[in-house]
């Protein structure tokens, strides 16, 4: 882990433990008058964060977090995803644009769409792991593939 790749952000005093990992959903509606919410806002909704070291400072009254919050420094978790078998290249940058695929109860939907994702969004693939886990039930030939950010 490259010292770059870590944000600094505010937790819950509860939730702040070295290893704790969490799905930022967004804010919440009491955030807009918070005069730290781009602290806590600077991550990208959708994604996994892994809380790595907690920052000095003490703790911060929070509107949402009764007991308030502490700053921490997260990482952002690889995301699995399906891609198309010739884009599945270790450290090539790719555009996500979701599988035209619209059957919810396929095993292999949330590689094809993981939550969180948007058109457009560039990741770097860090990781060639297989093909489907199962077969693909629009006969797409696909990979699964770890990518970041």
């Amino acid at each position: 882990m490259e010292e770059s790749d870590t944000i600094i952000t505010l937790i819950g005093t509860k939730l702040a433990k070295v290893g704790n990992e969490f799905i930022f959903k967004g804010a919440a509606k009491d955030c807009d008058a918070c005069k730290l919410n781009k602290t806590c806002l600077g991550l990208n909704t959708g994604s996994r964060y892994r809380i790595v070291n907690l920052r000095n400072g003490g703790k911060h009254e929070c509107s949402v977090h009764d007991c308030g919050v502490l700053a921490v420094e997260v990482v952002e978790e690889p995301i699995k995803m399906s891609v198309e078998s010739r884009k599945a290249i270790k450290g090539s940058t790719i555009v996500y644009e979701p599988v035209s695929c619209n059957l919810p109860n396929c095993a292999n939907f949330v590689l094809c769409r993981p939550s969180g994702l948007r058109r457009g969004d560039r990741f770097t693939v860090i990781n060639v792991e297989s093909e489907l886990p199962g077969p693909c039930e629009r006969g797409y030939t696909l990979k699964v593939v770890e990518v970041k950010r």
